[in-house]
């Protein structure tokens, strides 16, 4: 991989501990309004919305959406389900940005200073640019560019994600490396000439987790943090 210029991350999951940091934020509101509500289910049910949602914008039901702005929908249905009442338009406006403050794995910041001194780092990532740009600001991610899902308006594993982010770093694909703790997301980048990079988050989805416990194919690195990943593509500390 001499010709390596850059590496785009897909961020919820594989940067940054979406389950973890949303538990905890939603716990400590319930229990400050005195809400009883079963919180690591309620976040499960929202990620659990995640894709579906998703779908129904990348199969054109509905027209093109932010994901802040579907995030917020999936809210509100959950909202109802759990039998949440007393909550104000500013307190669903700061739940759903529960996901700009997302911290990132114990390896992450270090991993990406590290990568970053070799190569070009940023997300590729379902989020929006304010999603994504206010993460970043939040947990310290040292990021070069940030690619959200506005620029190609579409949604991974669309090509055009993958292709257009490519094009605007003025770089063929196999110049740029897609690393992901999904193995969906590298078998989509692979079919279009890119890197792969497989970091494995075996807690991601909890102690329940049953997909993408381990590489599933023969991935052009496969590593156990970020940091690895960085030693593995001999960058140095």
């Amino acid at each position: 991989m001499q010709d390596l210029k850059a590496i785009l991350f897909d961020t919820f999951g594989t940067v940054v501990d979406w389950r973890g940091s949303l538990i905890t934020e939603l716990s400590e509101f319930g229990s400050a309004r005195g809400l009883s509500v079963d919180w690591t289910a309620f976040v499960d049910d929202w990620r659990d919305a995640y894709k579906p949602s998703m779908d129904r914008v990348r199969r054109r039901d509905v027209p093109w959406t932010i994901l802040d702005a579907l995030h917020r929908e999936s809210l509100e249905m959950l909202v109802a389900k759990y039998g949440v009442t007393g909550l104000t338009e500013a307190d669903l406006d700061h739940l759903t940005r529960g996901w700009h403050r997302l911290h990132g794995w114990p390896d992450s910041v270090a991993g990406l200073t590290r990568l970053k001194r070799k190569f070009i780092v940023a997300p590729l990532s379902n989020g929006n640019v304010a999603l994504l740009v206010n993460m970043a600001k939040f947990a310290g991610l040292p990021w070069d560019m940030v690619f959200g899902s506005e620029i190609p308006r579409a949604y991974k594993p669309d090509p055009e994600v993958y292709l257009g982010a490519c094009s605007m770093l003025g770089l063929a694909p196999e110049q740029v490396m897609m690393a992901a703790a999904h193995n969906y997301d590298l078998s989509a980048a692979r079919a279009l000439g890119m890197r792969t990079g497989f970091i494995a988050r075996p807690t991601e989805y909890g102690p329940k987790q049953t997909k993408d416990l381990r590489a599933e194919s023969d991935w052009d690195v496969i590593s156990n943090s970020i940091e690895e990943l960085a030693e593995q593509l001999g960058c140095e500390i």
